[in-house]
């Protein structure tokens, strides 16, 4: 009796602790604040790979976050996380961390934590962000070296509590699932039938879409309409109805628009490879600006192509080229002044090319990196503010390499085609893509691993080969391309 009674009595004095650590949903958003203004997409426009990380990460946080505030949550896996950081003064930290030259590093940290305070405790600490403004908010914050403990409770319970009650042990289940490594066919069993649900969700809005690209692309004589970023299918009808009704209000300014590319992306203007963007937070009145402006946008582009080939010249006949996939969104007028500092540093340095010595060779011009390098597809991929003396030293030494990755790019282009194809027939799967950051190489080895598996839950769905695992909004299903 006296132990029953114990045992009752603790289990209230628990309640009451956790109760007065309650944390709202509000609370947490405006305690992760600096997280948030450190981590955002948006600062990481110069830095595509990074961002596309950083959107990633915020998903699965955001998911677990929601979890986190569902009545009667209880079951949940340790989840990893790895955000890249924008660095004001390096700091040094007791997490996973490794610094860049581009003002930021990246931060990785696994969350196994089961109420709010806890994870934005342990999403500051890890990120070495200050915690003082949390204790303003009306809880009882503990100490960070109580959140940081095991199971995050204030009171260790017994192994008899467990026993006797039949309630599953938080220490026991943290240390299984952290034993038990994530493999593609654990997580799509237990990922399969939400994937589903959402994608069958999405449907209607998927056909809406297809069906505003296609009447919109006839209509305007467009080559295409993209999206820089994964904006969910209703964001996406949404922006194409936006166009639409613009159509409707001021067909006479679309006149100059045949033949382009139009991108929805985070700004207006024409980009770096003279494709119309239409900025998702403007109005009608500056997409309007943007119509009216293409004639002066196609002046600036000639110059910009003859800007180009003058560099080629003066570098032994290597062709600029400019890769959406790889580099910054960059706006036209941004890339042909980096082009134009870097043309009036090569012609004042009088580089000994010869002409057309490179000629078959390619570059693409950065301004986020010191050091010239050679990419797995053969482009040379050359800094802004790279010492002319250096740079014909490694062109020079890199040449041959070049030359022999620019032919393995075909045949590996060709490879990868050919095993996303077969890979779509083998699962019956409705669209298999990859995100931008992963490699030709890493998608070619996840396609043929995967074809040793049988993988009837792919059946109808749409695969993202990605970094990470996710199920996004409309069902689309992200694993690692490196997956166990």
């Amino acid at each position: 009796f006296y132990y029953f009674v114990r045992l009752c009595l603790d289990k209230i004095l628990l309640q009451c602790v956790l109760q007065s650590r309650t944390l709202s949903g509000a609370d947490a958003i405006n305690a992760l604040r600096p997280f948030y203004f450190a981590v955002h997409p948006d600062f990481f426009g110069q830095h595509p790979k990074e961002r596309e990380v950083n959107e990633n990460s915020l998903k699965r946080l955001n998911g677990y976050l929601e979890n986190l505030q569902k009545p009667g949550f209880r079951s949940f896996k340790p989840t990893q996380l790895t955000f890249y950081v924008r660095e004001r003064e390096p700091n040094s930290s007791n997490v996973q961390e490794s610094f860049s030259a581009s003002g930021f590093r990246a931060v990785s940290f696994t969350l196994h934590t089961r109420d709010l305070l806890s994870t934005v405790l342990d999403i500051l600490n890890s990120c070495s962000l200050s915690t003082e403004h949390v204790q303003s908010l009306n809880v009882n914050s503990q100490p960070h070296k109580e959140a940081k403990s095991t199971v995050n409770r204030p009171i260790k319970w017994d192994k008899t509590y467990y026993s006797f009650t039949g309630f599953k042990d938080p220490e026991e289940e943290l240390e299984q699932a952290q034993r038990v490594e994530t493999t593609l066919i654990s997580w799509l069993d237990d990922n399969e039938a939400s994937a589903v649900k959402k994608l069958k969700k999405s449907l209607p809005l998927r056909k809406e879409l297809e069906r505003l690209k296609i009447e919109l692309s006839h209509e305007l004589q467009l080559s295409d309409i993209r999206w820089q970023r994964s904006w969910g299918i209703a964001h996406r009808c949404s922006q194409l109805h936006s166009l639409g009704r613009l159509v409707q209000q001021r067909p006479e300014i679309l006149k100059n628009v045949k033949g382009r590319t139009v991108i929805f992306t985070d700004r207006s203007g024409m980009s770096a490879a003279g494709h119309i963007m239409l900025g998702t937070m403007d109005v009608h009145h500056h997409w309007t600006k943007i119509f009216e402006r293409l004639p002066n946008y196609y002046k600036l582009q000639k110059r910009l192509l003859l800007l180009e080939d003058r560099i080629s010249q003066l570098l032994g006949g290597i062709q600029v080229i400019y890769i959406e996939e790889l580099q910054p969104l960059l706006t036209l007028e941004e890339y042909y002044e980096a082009l134009n500092s870097f043309y009036n540093k090569l012609r004042d340095s009088r580089l000994p090319f010869h002409p057309r010595s490179l000629r078959g060779l390619q570059m693409i011009l950065e301004s986020d990196r010191y050091a010239p390098s050679l990419h797995e597809f053969g482009h040379f991929m050359i800094p802004t503010v790279c010492d002319p003396a250096a740079l014909q030293w490694f062109i020079f030494a890199k040449a041959q390499e070049a030359r022999e990755n620019l032919k393995r790019k075909e045949q590996m282009m060709i490879t990868e085609k050919e095993l996303i194809d077969t890979s779509t027939e083998r699962f019956s799967l409705d669209r298999l893509y990859k995100e931008p950051s992963v490699s030709s190489a890493q998608m070619i080895d996840c396609c043929k691993r995967l074809l040793e598996e049988s993988l009837p839950y792919l059946q109808g769905m749409h695969l993202c080969i990605s970094h990470f695992y996710s199920v996004l909004q409309d069902g689309d299903l992200c694993i690692p391309w490196n997956w166990k």
